[in-house]
C-alpha cells in the first residue's frame, strides 16, 4: 500500500503539499521543476501515480537549490 506522504521509490517523506491537509491548498514543490519522464516510467506500475516522489528520487534537487538561491 502506498502512503501519499512518502516517496514510493525510497520511503522517505516526499514533502508533497497536496498530501498534507495543512498545506493542500498550496502548490507542491513539483509544480516548479521539470521531471524527466524516464524517472516516472522507471517506477513499478503498482506505485506509479499513487504518491509523489521525493526531490532526490525525482532527480530535481539541483533545480530546487537553484530556484531557492534566487
Amino acid at each position: 500500500m502506498t502512503t501519499p506522504t512518502l516517496c514510493p521509490a525510497c520511503g522517505a517523506r516526499n514533502d508533497c503539499a497536496l498530501a498534507d491537509p495543512r498545506t493542500a491548498d498550496q502548490a507542491c514543490w513539483c509544480y516548479n521543476v521539470t521531471l524527466d519522464p524516464a524517472v516516472l516510467e522507471a517506477l513499478p506500475d503498482e506505485v506509479r501515480n499513487k504518491a509523489c516522489l521525493c526531490p532526490r528520487c525525482a532527480q530535481v534537487d539541483e533545480q530546487l537549490r537553484s530556484r531557492d538561491a534566487r
